[in-house]
């Protein structure tokens, strides 16, 4: 007999979950450039006005940041 194949999923380019990412990514990056409108944000004092993209990106930015951090500590251990 021989052994089972027991591969799970799709290791190549296109997996399934790097399509999602790949998708949500997209969205993202077009919500922020539709949002262009100026915003007064309270940043821990001091009020800042600024177009609504650059806050949005510098969120999107903080978040791909923190989130490869985590990826990084995980493969680490």
């Amino acid at each position: 007999m021989s052994p089972k194949d027991v591969s799970s999923g799709s290791t190549g380019p296109f997996s399934p979950a790097r399509i999602a990412v790949t998708l949500l990514a997209v969205l993202a990056i077009v919500f922020i450039c539709v949002n262009t409108a100026d915003v007064t944000i309270r940043v821990i004092i001091p009020k800042v006005t600024m177009p609504l993209w650059a806050a949005l990106l510098g969120v999107f930015v903080a978040g791909l940041l923190c989130g490869g951090y985590v990826m990084y500590r995980r493969r680490a251990r």
